[in-house]
């Protein structure tokens, strides 16, 4: 009889399919995964106690630096949160703006997410497409507000500035090509015989799990599970918004690339909305040049692209800072479903299996 020797071998930090610098270290039999642990904190800068040291003003800015394809949906967090605490009414002009570019940011972070995800799996071809649309985007961002990554382009009480001039048609344009780009994505790779050999049943986390370790966003609607905190709890203008809450009950990685896909179109049929809804009226509210806080406390809840992401704030009385910040970091939470999904599995099935999960991990360290 031969005797099966496990081997423990290191998939990162420096890896091309860890995106950023995850390590996870793997011990096997053969080629089945029988543990994995994700390693993190290399990419670590002290977000959250910097931020206890800036304004609530200068805050904002470090929002756009943890999840980078997402500097739109944590740059909400953080006005909502700050709004909160401070009792700020946004005007309704704004919300619409807010809503708009956020859902603008969903589907460029879930175009950079499927373009590299399929480059991972082999579909090279797949993140040629995908980073046209996402040029698309960019360039509406660096429109509005001059940056097109790092965007700052939220302010504490509404936003720095209107719409510019020429803004809605560029909207209106890729509105009107964008689902025929998303058709020719789904040519690629929805019935492609390697694309589902490589994703059905793989790196599966059914809802029970998902719940139990506090998975959110597609990772938790592929499993079944149709909770949307956009959804679930309104904010900006998505109570004014008609939009479904695409789910699976398949819980692999093909559910979640599917559930994504959807999910981008419901998006671009909330910008839609807002652009055809958009009221009238200022994008600022009348705020003090100098926010001093109260003894008070706000957890606030937004849906990132990757799930919820939520910001805990603490005044102190008197103070230009917050006394306490914490974020709830999606990517740093669904993180943890790594070794659930990979354990049993093949080692070749790891690649997709962090992929997947649609990790950044400027987000994850902080």
């Amino acid at each position: 009889m031969f005797k099966n020797e496990e081997m423990e071998i290191n998939l990162g930090p420096q890896h091309p399919s860890t995106h950023g610098v995850l390590r996870v270290q793997l011990r096997l039999e053969g080629e089945t995964v029988r543990h994995c642990k994700p390693v993190i904190g290399y990419l670590h800068r002290g977000v959250e106690k910097i931020c206890e040291n800036k304004t609530f003003f200068q805050g904002q800015v470090w929002t756009d630096r943890m999840d980078y394809t997402s500097a739109i949906a944590n740059n909400l967090g953080w006005a909502e949160a700050c709004e909160r605490l401070f009792g700020i009414t946004v005007p309704r002009r704004a919300q619409y703006i807010r809503t708009m570019l956020n859902e603008l940011n969903r589907i460029s972070s879930h175009l950079v997410w499927l373009g590299t995800h399929a480059m991972d799996i082999g579909a090279l071809t797949v993140f040629l497409y995908t980073w046209r649309e996402r040029e698309d985007i960019l360039d509406m961002f660096e429109a509005y507000c001059g940056a097109r990554l790092t965007t700052s382009a939220l302010r504490i009480g509404g936003l720095p500035s209107d719409l510019p001039e020429g803004f809605e048609a560029k909207v209106r344009a890729f509105l009107a090509k964008f689902p025929a780009c998303l058709d020719e994505y789904e040519d690629l790779l929805t019935e492609n015989r390697i694309w589902k050999k490589r994703t059905l049943g793989v790196a599966k986390l059914n809802a029970e799990d998902a719940i139990a370790l506090g998975v959110t966003g597609p990772m938790l609607r592929a499993a079944g599970v149709p909770y949307d905190i956009r959804k679930a709890f309104p904010y900006a203008a998505y109570a004014e918004m008609d939009f479904e809450i695409p789910t699976r009950t398949e819980a692999d990685t093909y559910a979640r690339y599917l559930v994504r896909l959807a999910e981008m179109r419901q998006s671009a049929r909330i910008v839609q909305q807002c652009m055809d809804g958009l009221p009238e009226g200022p994008v600022m509210a009348k705020i003090p040049k100098i926010l001093r806080s109260e003894v008070n406390e706000v957890y606030h809840p937004t849906e990132a692209p990757k799930g919820e992401i939520g910001y805990y704030l603490v005044g102190e009385k008197g103070s230009l800072n917050p006394y306490r910040f914490h974020v709830r970091a999606p990517g740093f939470i669904n993180l943890q479903s790594l070794p659930k999904m990979a354990e049993g599995g093949l080692i070749a099935d790891i690649i997709a299996a962090i992929g997947t999960l649609d990790v950044v991990l400027g987000e994850i360290d902080r």
